[in-house]
């Protein structure tokens, strides 16, 4: 590992590690004990499944349960658990585990990968994440047990256990069949254990251990102890969260093909469930494709947004939007600085959040061009399968399934983009190393508006 830090960048390698797993995973999933007939499957659809899986996206162009074997099962399982916790997490683990010593090169490059503005303590952290990975999995796959046990016998404990870490690590990849989740739509055990893996997972570990050492420390207790990451975190996850749940509750109430047939409380709660899983998970208890036009775009502007930095989710993240939204509202006001929880953003940020924005807007644009010219079909149906892989989220509106060879390989290369974030592509090829400008240009003004 020291070598390679020493010639490649650690977003490089971040890069070439989710690539290499890629690569690797998509020649074991096209032998033929991976597939559940004992006949190989396409390699195009072995790079889909592998990408999605590594990517942990949840978009499949052949149903999971029907079409590997138990072999290939786990494999995808281990793909989206490394995916979910990142390459460079797992590879830091099993130094761990080896007792091998990090050296700086080590620690930067888990600190990069983890987006952290210090490496002290990066070994406990590093275990900090692999032990509250495994516990919040192991209480899902628990829960999980209570239904698919009865349901499936002894075959429900891998159900469990599969869909758990699926659902921690954002994946939605499932093993119900071609419906997903929609069979336990009203299944209340079902359907709020996978909203709280797909948040816990969702809100980043540097969240949750914020959290933690709030409570074990009785003297500083209360909101305003976090800092300023947590406290953005948990305010906007909430508020898309729970409005979302009322708009798709207001959108989708009359209407007799989602939810218009049950009860007030049963539209809540399916109304929820579509409000967390658009945020980067892809577990549907409704058939997407059902959707009115404005939940679907409702849909679209939630998948987009995704879930918060340093976790399992997808998107541009609740963060990045929140800067964005904070300093338009800063300049419309006249406001020199940008003031958040009595606390001043720094310019590198809001950079940074302006640019992770439009690199993403512009992966969007382009895979749906892309696709409409080699696939064709519905503009709403296109861009949410690009939103969807862009934001690594997993929900369709039936087109995955009838992908052509030239669809698949665009949204492959969509949901690689997504995962790996696009402005930390732009910056691995960068040719400008150094740190900061030696030249400072003169200043001029220009229109905007």
């Amino acid at each position: 590992m020291k070598k390679r830090t020493k010639a490649l960048s650690s977003v490089q390698i971040i890069l070439l590690g989710f690539l290499g797993l890629i690569l690797l995973g998509s020649v074991l999933l096209s032998l033929p004990i991976s597939s559940a007939s004992g006949t190989s499957v396409s390699y195009v659809d072995a790079l889909f499944t592998s990408t999605t899986s590594v990517c942990v996206t949840g978009l499949v162009t052949l149903p999971t349960v029907h079409t590997w074997s138990i072999f290939g099962q786990v494999l995808i399982l281990l793909l989206i658990q490394i995916g979910g916790l990142g390459v460079v997490t797992v590879m830091a683990a099993f130094m761990l585990f080896f007792r091998r010593k990090m050296g700086m090169d080590d620690r930067i490059l888990i600190s990069d990968s983890f987006n952290l503005t210090s490496m002290e303590g990066i070994a406990d952290f590093v275990r900090k994440v692999i032990r509250t990975t495994l516990v919040i999995e192991g209480i899902g796959a628990l829960l999980y047990m209570m239904v698919f046990l009865p349901e499936f016998g002894i075959k429900g404990i891998w159900y469990a256990i599969f869909h758990s870490v699926s659902a921690f690590c954002n994946a939605g990849i499932d093993l119900i069949g071609d419906q997903s989740f929609c069979p336990y739509v009203l299944n209340p055990l079902i359907n709020f254990t996978t909203m709280f893996l797909i948040v816990s997972g969702g809100l980043g570990f540097v969240v949750w251990f914020d959290i933690l050492n709030h409570l074990c420390d009785r003297t500083r207790r209360g909101f305003r102890f976090f800092s300023l990451h947590t406290k953005i975190v948990l305010v906007v996850t909430a508020g898309l969260i729970l409005g979302g749940a009322v708009l798709f509750f207001l959108l989708e109430r009359n209407n007799p093909l989602t939810i218009q047939p049950y009860s007030f409380w049963e539209k809540a709660m399916v109304s929820l469930f579509q409000s967390v899983t658009t945020r980067t998970a892809g577990f549907a208890s409704i058939p997407q494709e059902n959707l009115t036009n404005a939940s679907a775009l409702l849909s679209v502007l939630l998948m987009f947004v995704g879930g918060s930095p340093a976790g399992t989710a997808g998107g541009v993240k609740t963060v990045t939007i929140f800067v964005l939204i904070i300093t338009t509202l800063a300049v419309i006001r006249s406001k020199r600085t940008v003031d958040v929880f009595h606390r001043q953003l720094a310019s590198e940020i809001i950079k940074k959040a302006l640019a992770v924005f439009l690199f993403s807007l512009l992966v969007v644009v382009g895979s749906t061009f892309l696709l409409l010219l080699v696939q064709g079909g519905d503009f709403m149906n296109i861009l949410y399968e690009t939103v969807s892989a862009t934001a690594t989220v997993g929900l369709t509106r039936n087109v995955t399934g009838s992908l052509n060879t030239a669809g698949k390989l665009v949204i492959i290369l969509t949901m690689y983009l997504g995962r790996i974030g696009p402005i930390s592509l732009a910056f691995a090829f960068s040719t400008n190393n150094s740190t900061e400008n030696k030249v400072v240009n003169p200043a001029e003004e220009v229109m905007i508006g």
